[in-house]
């Protein structure tokens, strides 16, 4: 039941400034609060958190063409409806319609989606056989996505989720960051919730090959499922090391839940374990970080000089370094493997790793993060694949040389225009948010013909201190890195330039400057290197005008 509520607004609604947003009481509801907003002039009232992990959007970023961002992980919400604009977010807002009286607020709701926080999407659907059957292969980020998207949508055809996994899709990002493993708290959605949507989910299953000339998906176990369109999003493979020893028990990789539990029994309760990381990058160093505030003895070993150098920088690497070995965890950088050994009270067991011209780091588990293979077994005609087994798809996420089909995520090549880019580029983006993203994009495109709009990639990661990236330094490189604030307290900007141009941007204590990097990339707004050497604040630059995209 829905009713006229008063905002305990202290300042005159007629005085609020355009972009301004304020997180304001609910007079009558206990705790009741709304986020009231007012852009190009008019005011709106949204739930005021976040649904993706509750971040106070009254630090979000709101922009002249009706979007508020998340201040922590990019999700973005039209400020008219609720309605989610991208990822990671998968709940939408409520909003409520807003009148001004004798300069006082109202907004007309009911307490319960006040008290709520959230709506859950609208696509129930009974599935009709219109002769339309998407087939979403994969169970992760791009095939929720891609799902949610096209019910949302209004496609009313068959749809069919074929996922190896024996679970519903997860909040994967949760695994290397926390080592969690309760379904019930990863899993985003429920058995329900798909059948209500007219999906139907075959877990633990898996795909052989597909047909694309005969429309058929092969199943191993001899079955084929028909389809009018296909959206590959299987993600990617952990890489093995090829070298002696890494056949040995308590050497685990990382992906899913079971080789999270694995990893946590192994470990086990006295969490004293002697553990070695192989990998510096992003999962190595979640990792890490994690297992060293649990008390183990915890040594990192990587290639590079710095952590996430290739990605960040020897610079900002260093920063990433000193939090996670504050946590515990000991380096081994610039360094190379040699081999595993055995452990001598049990042979079948790693006992150590051996460096190349050091020496051997003794070890009770060895967690192997040194990236992933795109999986893509499955494609049998080698000319659709590229170097890196990868699929190159075109601005609509289509597979070049192939008639409806569609590929996400970690298995997808995608042209990318952003910042610094003269023309698109292909680039492979490793992300939970960047898959979920894709799919829902994939989705609109299949239900309505919607052309996919450009964005600027998003993600994030814990290191000590939550870590904020956007942008994306692979089409180019970047020459130099401009940084505003403390390195030595991680709290700062790095801006990546390429020239004068930003191409992307990391940052850490500041939010919600990455969400404002992103959306002024976006909008082509963002600060010149000069300007940023010059002592230029990105959060002084308006983005509730209206600029072209």
């Amino acid at each position: 039941m829905t009713t006229e509520f008063k905002l305990k607004l202290q300042d005159n609604p007629n005085d609020i400034p355009n972009g301004h947003k304020v997180e304001v009481d609910v007079d009558g509801i206990e705790g009741g609060k709304v986020l009231l907003l007012k852009v190009n002039g008019t005011l709106r009232a949204l739930n005021p958190r976040c649904t993706h992990y509750g971040a106070p959007l009254v630090k979000g970023v709101v922009t002249g063409d009706g979007r508020i961002t998340c201040p922590w992980h990019g999700a973005c919400f039209h400020i008219d409806t609720g309605d989610i604009e991208n990822a990671p977010a998968l709940d939408y807002l409520n909003s409520f319609p807003v009148q001004v009286r004798n300069s006082e607020v109202f907004i007309t709701a009911s307490e319960e989606k006040i008290k709520s926080g959230r709506r859950r999407p609208e696509i129930q659907c009974k599935a009709v056989n219109t002769g339309e059957h998407v087939v979403v292969v994969g169970g992760g980020s791009g095939a929720i996505g891609a799902i949610e998207s096209l019910r949302e949508k209004g496609f009313t055809g068959l749809i069919t989720c074929i996922s190896k996994e024996p679970y519903y899709p997860i909040d994967r990002t949760r695994i290397s960051k926390a080592l969690a493993t309760d379904l019930q708290k990863l899993q985003w959605r429920d058995s329900e919730f798909f059948k209500n949507a007219g999906v139907d989910f075959r877990l633990g299953t898996t795909v052989s090959e597909v047909d694309f000339n005969h429309k058929k998906v092969k199943l191993e176990d001899g079955q084929e499922v028909s389809y009018t369109k296909v959206i590959l999003a299987t993600g990617g493979t952990p890489k093995r090391l090829p070298i002696e020893g890494f056949n040995l028990g308590n050497v685990f990789l990382l992906r899913g839940v079971d080789d999270a539990r694995a990893i946590v029994e192994a470990v086990g309760d006295k969490k004293d374990k002697k553990i070695v990381v192989i990998g510096s990058s992003f999962i190595g160093m979640e990792l890490g970080n994690y297992l060293a505030n649990q008390k183990n003895d915890v040594t990192i070993i990587g290639m590079e000089s710095a952590p996430l150098e290739r990605v960040m920088g020897a610079q900002i690497g260093q920063v990433f370094q000193k939090l996670v070995t504050s946590a515990g965890a000991k380096f081994k950088m610039s360094a190379s493997v040699e081999r595993a050994t055995p452990s001598v009270a049990d042979p079948t067991k790693v006992g150590g790793i051996q460096l190349k011209f050091d020496e051997i780091i003794p070890a009770d588990l060895v967690i192997l993060g040194v990236g992933v293979t795109p999986e893509t077994r499955y494609i049998k005609d080698e000319s659709l694949l590229l170097k890196d087994k990868s699929l190159e798809v075109d601005d609509h996420y289509r597979v070049k040389g192939v008639q409806d089909a569609y590929a996400v995520g970690d298995i997808a090549s995608y042209p990318y225009k952003g910042p610094g880019a003269k023309e698109a580029s292909l680039v492979r983006i490793e992300h939970w948010n960047v898959a979920q993203g894709c799919g829902r994009l994939v989705g609109a495109h299949i239900a309505k013909g919607e052309k996919p709009t450009s964005f600027i990639p998003i993600f994030w990661s814990a290191l000590g201190v939550q870590l904020r990236y956007c942008g994306n330094t692979m089409p180019r490189g970047y020459d130099d890195i401009v940084v505003q604030g403390n390195l030595e307290e991680a709290k700062f900007i790095a801006f990546y330039t390429l020239g004068e141009i930003v191409v992307a941007v990391a940052s850490m204590q500041k939010d919600p400057a990455m969400a404002q990097a992103a959306e002024l990339m976006r909008r082509g707004g963002m600060l010149t290197k000069s300007e940023l050497k010059a002592g230029g604040d990105i959060m002084k630059v308006d983005v509730t005008a209206r600029v072209a995209i």
